[in-house]
């Protein structure tokens, strides 16, 4: 669900896995913190996409067979663009979309790194303001034209 209740996904008729990632309603995005090192990036970017592909509907297409018949689960049919933005550029982004009607946003509070009892994390993010907040990484899904102004020319990961 978006900040404001209202799920976020493609209906069953929208899904396409036969049209180009170019052309689908909602785009998805991971900025990621341009500031980490590299295992813990992937680390961030990983549990931001869990989140996001368990929360918007539609986001994965079917699971694929090899010629032998091994299945293999489903991959985003749409495509997620791995992004990096400095701390600064990444809360506000983060601020930007969450405060858009038909975005979703999936978070990795930087806190989330650094706790290891999953209660604790809850307990100590009680604790800190949204404007306080530093994150690990941000997972979006909204309107193609939306998500392009909010992330503008953000790099790729490297």
């Amino acid at each position: 669900m978006s900040e404001y209740g209202t799920a976020i996904g493609f209906a069953p008729e929208e899904i396409d896995p036969t049209a180009s990632t170019r052309s689908a309603r909602l785009k998805w995005v991971i900025v990621v913190n341009s500031e980490l090192p590299p295992g813990r990036a992937v680390n961030a970017a990983v549990c931001t996409a869990v989140a996001t592909a368990t929360t918007v509907t539609g986001l994965l297409g079917e699971d694929a067979f090899d010629a032998d018949g091994t299945r293999y689960s489903g991959l985003p049919w749409t495509g997620c663009s791995i992004l990096v933005a400095d701390a600064a550029r990444l809360r506000a982004i983060r601020a930007k979309a969450a405060a858009s009607p038909g975005c979703h946003v999936s978070d990795m509070p930087a806190i989330a790194q650094q706790i290891r009892v999953y209660a604790d994390f809850l307990a100590t993010m009680k604790e800190i303001p949204t404007e306080e907040m530093d994150f690990c990484a941000i997972g979006i899904v909204g309107p193609r034209n939306r998500i392009d102004k909010l992330v503008g020319k953000l790099p790729l990961m490297p």
